[in-house]
């Protein structure tokens, strides 16, 4: 069973703790990493593009010109796929890019991108991320102090001084635990837990 440090926001060791076999320790997929990025991907595409077919243009009861005797094709109707102004063909229609990702899926893939942080020493557990004020000055010094330069800040609840602190950094986003997801995961190069956090991801991964 690995183990890991727990500190404080000045970097002081405050104790040792044995991470779960179960969700720290397991054997990084790929492919499964892969299939849940995509579909959280596609379930935050709008979905809304819209084009008319000819039965949505409105007019295009006259015929357009005689049958015969102009010297062009017959035409029955202005709103013909054809003609100018007149429908799409095969155009897209509301439509919904979401596709099924099973509980038991999403839960291993979670494991595997905890497991993967932690082999690559990316991994690491803060007793807590409270600030005193709403300044990034203040987080800065934190984040220098801890060696944070492109990290995912997942915490107990949505702590104001923090994320206000921390909405302006690109490299920086702070993430309630409920929400933790694999594309963020992957998407820092580290991943900084607060111990309450960790205490909730153990009880819904254990």
């Amino acid at each position: 069973m690995a183990s890991l440090e727990m500190v404080d926001k000045d970097r002081q060791v405050k104790e040792s703790v044995e991470l779960p076999e179960a969700i720290f320790g397991t054997e990084v997929k790929n492919h499964l990493l892969h299939h849940v990025v995509v579909a959280q991907l596609a379930a935050r595409r709008a979905g809304t593009a819209s084009t008319k077919t000819r039965k949505d243009i409105s007019g295009g009861g006259k015929k357009p010109f005689r049958q015969k005797g102009t010297g062009r094709a017959r035409q029955g109707t202005s709103r013909s796929p054809v003609m100018r102004g007149g429908g799409t063909v095969f155009g897209p229609h509301p439509r919904s890019y979401e596709t099924k990702v099973n509980k038991k899926e999403m839960k291993a893939a979670l494991r595997c991108a905890l497991s993967d942080k932690l082999r690559e020493n990316k991994l690491f557990l803060v007793d807590s991320l409270e600030l005193g004020a709403p300044r990034t000055k203040e987080f800065l010094q934190v984040a220098s102090a801890l060696g944070l330069n492109d990290a995912l800040l997942v915490t107990d609840g949505f702590p104001e001084n923090l994320y206000l602190g921390v909405r302006n950094l690109h490299d920086f986003k702070v993430l309630p635990v409920d929400g933790l997801n694999v594309y963020d995961i992957l998407s820092y190069d580290q991943l900084v837990l607060t111990r309450p956090a960790y205490d909730q991801i153990i009880e819904v991964l254990g």
